[in-house]
């Protein structure tokens, strides 16, 4: 079981997308090999700050920018030729050539695979919990299992129809610090209204013990991470405060929802691209990474639960204010 999401993401990686195309010599060794450091430190980036409110995807981005990962220009094989994302078609005459970005973007995109392998190792009980109520033998797991369903639909619609335009528009320095900002808005007002209704009662449910409609406001809310720089564990766990959740039982359906959504995300883009993004890295760093950020993640979630169950969101919005002034700081100052 814990196997399956690399299963699935190594198929997609496999079969590249036939847009994916190059010369035989280029597709032997890799073009452009990603250093040990540079997998590593992207592997504890993805890890540390998948399950944290403070945007994993924001976070990377910068990262890549700092390592020199962002170049444009197009990258050519062993034999001198030009390589191609997407050759020169009567569609699309100028094609798309293989850039380093590009291999980096979905780079940052597949290892997210290790932090859902931690979540799976991490949450197996309630994992197990609904493929008992699957077979009607657990229905607390079988309510949780209808509940993440419910949450994970709207993210699914709007997440395809606005993934291209996403990748194209919004994966810059100034869209991660316009949702590191507005983020930490959020979560201060969310937070004082959380203490508020903590003293009586409010916060007293289970995740499997949400109405439908609940959840699905809480994957309403989760389309809101498609901004770079939002955070998807941040507003989820927003959503859950709202629905009546702890801390606590909020992160853990956080975490829990991002096992399809980051899932599909890391699929979803290994299928597109992840067949250029081999022949630039090469197999080992890759896997390197997802290593790295599985081990990272399990971390950062054991330190985590027990962080917001004791001091809640605000220190996290703290943070992320003045991540955002600090990096305006750095590219605009």
């Amino acid at each position: 079981m814990r196997k399956l999401p690399l299963f699935l993401l190594l198929c997609g990686l496999a079969v590249p997308s036939l847009s994916a195309q190059s010369d035989p010599a280029g597709s032997r060794e890799p073009v452009a090999e990603l250093r040990v450091l540079d997998a590593i430190v992207l592997g504890v980036v993805e890890g540390v700050t998948e399950f944290l409110p403070i945007s994993s995807t924001g976070h990377l981005i910068i990262t890549n920018h700092l390592l020199g990962l962002e170049a444009d220009t197009p990258l050519k094989g062993h034999d001198g030729q030009p390589l191609w994302h997407k050759r020169p078609s009567a569609k699309n005459p100028a094609g798309e050539p293989l850039t380093l970005k590009l291999a980096a973007d979905t780079y940052t995109v597949v290892i997210q695979v290790g932090a859902i392998l931690a979540v799976v190792l991490l949450y197996r009980a309630q994992l197990l919990s609904m493929l008992r109520g699957l077979s009607g033998r657990d229905s607390n797991g079988m309510r949780l299992l209808r509940n993440l369903i419910c949450a994970f639909i709207p993210v699914v619609f709007i997440g395809l129809a606005a993934s291209r335009f996403i990748e194209q528009h919004l994966f810059s320095i100034g869209s991660v610090i316009i949702g590191l900002v507005g983020g930490a808005v959020l979560m201060i007002a969310v937070e004082r209204w959380r203490w508020r209704r903590a003293g009586v009662g409010h916060m007293s449910k289970d995740a499997s013990d949400l109405y439908p409609s609940e959840a699905l406001k809480i994957g309403l809310f989760q389309c809101l991470a498609l901004w770079p720089g939002t955070s998807r564990s941040m507003v989820t766990i927003v959503g859950g405060y709202l629905a009546g959740l702890n801390p606590a039982k909020a992160a853990e359906f956080s975490f829990l929802l991002g096992l399809p959504v980051l899932g599909g995300a890391a699929l979803l883009k290994g299928w597109r691209s992840g067949g250029a993004m081999i022949e630039v890295f090469g197999w080992s760093n890759v896997l390197l990474g997802v290593a790295v950020a599985a081990v990272s993640a399990a971390l950062a979630v054991r330190f985590f639960v027990a962080f917001l169950t004791r001091h809640g969101l605000m220190a996290f919005a703290v943070y992320r204010l003045v991540l955002a002034a600090v990096i305006a700081g750095i590219f605009y100052l």
